[in-house]
């Protein structure tokens, strides 16, 4: 039992060095990937909704994925580069609890999508005649909304359990974000009821999804491997292998992080695996899932050229 009960207004989120030269060098390195994941999933979802060829399920999906992906990143990225640019490591209570909720909301929405993303995969590859039919407009977008608003269901009682418990005399967070781990320890009087409904949660949000993963990539697999080209294997071999290192390091990351038991010897280890979940695997997507893809790239150069024309023609107006 903990004591010394207090309102706490801020937290001092403890980061990652206090080294300046590291400080700054890790700001250069997390700015620039950051930068390229907002650009990468910008350019999918400008593609996904401008060019008429990407207008089907699989696009769709991929659109929303970005969407959420830039949300994702963005939560806790910027906040973050300041800190580490700036030396200030405060931030309020208030943005804390709502980075936090964000932060969870948010993944638990990439691991309902992603499930849903690879059952896609698994109707058009397996069931491809009846893939039209099945995956309408109407099924698709109810199938986004389902995520955003199961995942909310998920993550909201957690979230108020939370803010029912009272904060101890000490506001300093050994993280560089607000993490639900590192607010949990701050927390003073029983707090076994939220640890078994974290646990419960995270094990349903992450375990749940993972296993239609699973399911709908071994089907695949088994459907590529009656392909009798092996060309046409070798080719679907590798689509499905970038698609499953991008499964394996978002689930892996977070399945370390919030259903492996908790370790005070891997904090510092917790946050790499953290900037894992939250940098790289958001920066690999958009080239992993799309970018690779040769009707984006076919796309993406043809906005290119449009682009180039309509600069030349305004050029020679002038």
């Amino acid at each position: 039992m903990k004591n010394n009960e207090t309102r706490i207004s801020e937290f001092i989120l403890l980061g990652f060095t206090d080294v300046r030269k590291l400080q700054l060098l890790l700001f250069a390195i997390l700015f620039f990937s950051y930068s390229l994941t907002i650009m990468g999933n910008a350019v999918i979802i400008i593609l996904t909704n401008i060019d008429h060829r990407l207008h089907t399920p699989m696009y769709f999906f991929l659109w929303n994925f970005s969407i959420l992906e830039i949300g994702f990143t963005t939560v806790v990225s910027p906040q973050t580069l300041s800190h580490l640019l700036m030396g200030n490591k405060n931030i309020s209570y208030v943005g804390c609890i709502t980075q936090s909720f964000l932060y969870f909301y948010l993944g638990t929405t990439e691991f309902f999508l992603l499930a849903v993303m690879s059952y896609d995969r698994y109707l058009a590859i397996c069931n491809p005649l009846r893939y039209p039919s099945i995956m309408s407009k109407s099924l698709c977008t109810s199938f986004v909304l389902c995520c955003w608003i199961a995942s909310f269901l998920l993550i909201i009682g957690p979230c108020l359990l939370l803010l029912q418990l009272p904060m101890c005399d000490s506001n300093i967070l050994d993280h560089f974000f607000c993490d639900n781990i590192p607010l949990m320890n701050l927390l003073c009087g029983d707090t076994g009821l939220l640890e078994l409904v974290g646990f419960v949660t995270a094990s349903f949000s992450l375990l749940g999804t993972l296993t239609i993963s699973v399911a709908s990539y071994i089907n695949i697999i088994k459907t590529i491997l009656r392909i009798p080209s092996a060309a046409g294997r070798k080719k679907a071999f590798s689509t499905c292998a970038s698609h499953f290192i991008v499964v394996s390091i978002t689930y892996g990351s977070c399945i370390f992080l919030y259903v492996s038991p908790a370790q005070e010897s891997k904090v510092e280890l917790a946050k790499i695996v953290a900037i894992l979940n939250m940098i790289v695997s958001p920066l690999l997507n958009p080239f992993i899932y799309s970018l690779r893809n040769k009707q984006v790239q076919e796309a993406l150069k043809d906005l290119i050229l449009r682009q180039f024309a309509a600069i030349a023609k305004s050029s020679g107006k002038i």
